[in-house]
């Protein structure tokens, strides 16, 4: 039995008359950007969030540094970032000219809230908390934080869609809420796809300023902005994920339940969830220290899994010029040495469930 670290095909083919149907209505529409398919995702994705309104972007990380410029963050100015994080939440920041600052995460993988405040200097203006791997955060001492200092406070929810702390949606705590729609993602598109939600209106409107070239009225640019508009296709097709993504989530809790409850094997750690954050299972996350090992034993028996992530920004070449040796954050980096994502997709099978946890088992 060969089993995949994820598979998208699935998800597809169990609800492929409504994507095709829909993919035919927004070909014979004869608007493609822009239009009722951007306009109605809008408004259902801000609602499915609790959000006052949501603006379509071409990707996530067009959602992350677009963020930060709309909220005036630029050069020398310095921001909270977990440690652990993709490489893109790191980006964000640094498309602006603005310097993060890392914080080491926490046994839930998510940013060691009790170690931010030490991290605050003058130049401090805002926190990126990454809701990684599809659990919350622990956002009560995050917003506190920052209303405290005074700091804007951006959510990088490209793996949390659903995901809830004290049973408030992820993406709604902070200033904004950045999502992917990535193919991979929970709620994924058909190619690239990103989103914003805000609570303000104005905020929203600056968003759709910007992510048209700058232009409130065509051919009257305010300001100099960027071509990152959700296409129609994409809309269309993930106003159908929307419909069924309370079921998508329930299946990967189920998955995880059992696997949190099967897999026993003492060299390996299995993910816990914090009290009063909820997890959607974007990946399924174990930690073992003999990774290599374990990674050519399941290759042996053709189970895929990944690695998220194995560089952690600081170490990356990308990052060089920031001047982090090996070392600096030992948790982020053991992690980064650790962590290994189990198969974890919609559409599993009980029977390959299985084989992943007796295969597991006898490690």
């Amino acid at each position: 039995m060969k089993i995949m670290a994820n598979r998208m095909d699935r998800g597809f083919f169990r609800y492929q008359k409504e994507f095709e149907e829909k993919a035919l209505e927004v070909l014979r529409s004869g608007w493609y950007v822009l239009g009722n398919e951007v306009n109605c995702f809008e408004k259902e994705f801000a609602a499915y969030t609790g959000s006052e309104d949501c603006v379509g972007l071409a990707s996530g990380l067009d959602a992350l540094w677009i963020a930060f410029r709309v909220l005036g963050i630029g050069p020398g100015d310095e921001v909270l970032v977990p440690g652990n994080t993709y490489i893109a939440s790191v980006m964000g920041i640094t498309m602006n000219g603005a310097v993060p600052v890392f914080v080491e995460p926490d046994e839930y993988f998510n940013i060691d809230t009790s170690k931010m405040e030490e991290k605050i200097t003058e130049r401090t203006k805002a926190i990126l908390v990454v809701h990684l791997y599809g659990q919350a955060c622990k956002m009560d001492t995050v917003t506190e934080l920052a209303g405290k200092y005074g700091l804007k406070l951006v959510e990088d929810c490209a793996q949390s869609h659903g995901a809830r702390w004290q049973g408030q949606m992820t993406g709604t705590f902070g200033d904004v809420g950045c999502f992917s729609f990535y193919p991979s993602k929970n709620i994924g598109a058909f190619g690239d796809g990103g989103a914003v939600v805000v609570k303000d209106k104005k905020l929203a409107e600056d968003f759709r300023i910007f992510r048209n070239y700058g232009s409130e009225k065509r051919y009257y640019n305010k300001i100099a902005g960027a071509n990152s508009r959700l296409d129609e296709m994409q809309a269309g097709l993930l106003r159908v994920r929307l419909r069924h993504v309370a079921e998508c989530e329930e299946e990967r809790c189920q998955i995880a339940e059992r696997y949190l409850k099967e897999i026993e094997n003492p060299r390996l750690t299995l993910p816990g969830v914090r009290e009063g954050a909820t997890a959607v299972w974007h990946q399924f996350v174990i930690r073992t220290a003999e990774r290599e090992e374990l990674i050519s034993y399941l290759n042996e028996r053709e189970i895929g899994t990944i690695i998220h992530y194995p560089i952690p920004p600081h170490l990356s070449e990308a990052y060089q010029y920031l001047g982090y040796k090996k070392g600096t954050f030992p948790i982020t980096e053991q992690y980064a040495d650790e962590v290994l994502s189990l198969p974890m997709y919609n559409g599993m099978t009980e029977e390959e469930q299985t084989f992943v946890i007796e295969a597991l088992n006898r490690f």
